[in-house]
């Protein structure tokens, strides 16, 4: 057996290693994440994306809506723990 031999066997041995390793985490990641999905579900704040949605008029914007906006999305993120004291324009 050449060196030439040698290196692909050794190449493909590795990548076929690599590539049945990522498979793995894969799946196990899917697997964990469908765990999660299951026995811990995500909440819902639905109460202030109704708010953000019955301020927005067609098609413009207005400071009162981006505020209420920025507020509910900090809220719903942080699961209301969160709290904005101060919108400014950069």
């Amino acid at each position: 057996m050449s060196n030439f031999e040698l290196g692909l066997i050794l190449m493909v041995v590795g990548m076929a290693t690599v590539y049945a390793i990522l498979l793995l985490v894969i799946g196990l990641g899917k697997g964990l994440i469908l765990l999660i999905n299951k026995y811990a579900p995500e909440e819902i704040i639905a109460k202030n994306v109704q708010r953000a949605t019955a301020v927005t008029a067609g098609n413009k914007t207005f400071p009162e809506t981006a505020a209420v906006a920025i507020v509910s999305s900090v809220s719903i993120l942080t699961g209301g723990q969160g709290k904005v004291t101060k919108i400014e324009k950069m």
